[in-house]
């Protein structure tokens, strides 16, 4: 297969799991009512990319909160977040058999995510899927979150392959930016946002709504 060479980077939030709306209202919870911004819901939906301390620094300035004030809001937002989602936490649809046909040839796979550490880990260890992945990249891991491309460059250098070998699934116009300037290809699943979204993008092989679009299902027939 010339597929064994590739590597597979998946980000997490809104592409492993269909959990943003769930990210959105902590957002909005700490946001508004804890903080009093002036926000919309759509204008928190907007905001709410890269590192915790990147999404307050973006509202409230950048030297508005301390380190120690910005750690305890970014660890109740993820309260917020890890409360409210757990009761429905799930793989989006057909990812399960994805990640098992991947493992079976052999493909390695990394997560690589603004999220940070005790996020990722509640997802992979709450749905058992941690001996899929050979990396981890987390928020606590890089300087500059995406659209920056150290995220992805650094999965592909943990997992000892060339960037242009790694395919990344997005679901974020950032995460695509981020796989762009890091000189990868990208499968988009449309959970978070419209295929127009992407359209100033040109590393994107396919749109998918999930893992049981046919693109995911064919894929290892395709580059057998």
């Amino acid at each position: 297969m010339d597929n064994m060479k590739t590597a597979f980077l998946f980000d997490l939030n809104g592409t492993l799991i269909d959990d943003m709306h769930y990210h959105a209202k902590a957002w909005h919870q700490i946001l508004t009512n804890d903080l009093g911004a002036d926000l919309t819901w759509e204008e928190v939906k907007k905001e709410m990319y890269g590192k915790n301390r990147e999404v307050l620094a973006r509202i409230f300035g950048e030297d508005h909160f301390s380190d120690e004030e910005a750690h305890k809001l970014s660890v109740e937002k993820e309260k917020y977040y890890q409360q409210a989602y757990k009761p429905h936490l799930k793989l989006i649809n057909g990812l399960q058999d994805f990640l098992k046909q991947a493992a079976a040839h052999h493909v390695k796979m990394a997560i690589a995510s603004a999220a940070i550490s005790d996020n990722i880990d509640f997802i992979v260890d709450n749905l058992n899927i941690r001996h899929y992945f050979d990396a981890f990249v987390s928020a606590d891991d890089v300087e500059t979150s995406k659209p920056d491309p150290e995220t992805f460059l650094k999965a592909a250098e943990k997992l000892q392959t060339n960037p242009a070998d790694c395919i990344v699934f997005e679901d974020a116009p950032k995460g695509v930016e981020a796989a762009q300037h890091a000189g990868m290809q990208c499968i988009v699943i449309t959970t978070a946002h419209p295929k127009e979204d992407f359209k100033q993008y040109d590393n994107v092989l396919a749109f998918i709504d999930d893992y049981e679009d046919p693109f995911i299902t064919n894929y290892f027939l395709q580059h057998a």
